[in-house]
């Protein structure tokens, strides 16, 4: 597990930066039963469709993004959550600049 960060205040929009064409990640704790990872998507960058065994939710931190959970689209921008459940099949694509939290559990 990545302790660098317990019993700290963190802002997660300042703690990951974009780069030009590219996806950033930053793992901030991972453990068996759980993770957070921030990401940094530069715009029209994507993830292709793939499936997690375990629920994961989205927190976008910065910007807009288009998210696809198992053939439906949903738009997220800054402050907005969704749950991907656990074997359904997402992917993603930055609208714009885009930060977002993922957190597994």
């Amino acid at each position: 597990m990545n302790n660098n960060f317990a019993k700290k205040i963190i802002n997660l929009k300042g703690s990951i930066e974009y780069q030009e064409n590219s996806i950033v990640s930053k793992t901030i704790t991972n453990n068996t039963n759980s993770s957070l990872t921030l990401f940094a998507f530069d715009e029209g960058q994507s993830i292709a469709s793939h499936s997690a065994p375990v629920d994961a939710v989205v927190q976008a931190i910065e910007g807009e993004v288009e998210i696809t959970i198992a053939g439906e689209k949903f738009n997220l921008k800054e402050g907005d959550i969704i749950l991907m459940p656990k074997g359904e099949p997402h992917g993603l694509e930055a609208k714009t600049k885009f930060k977002m939290a993922i957190f597994k559990v």
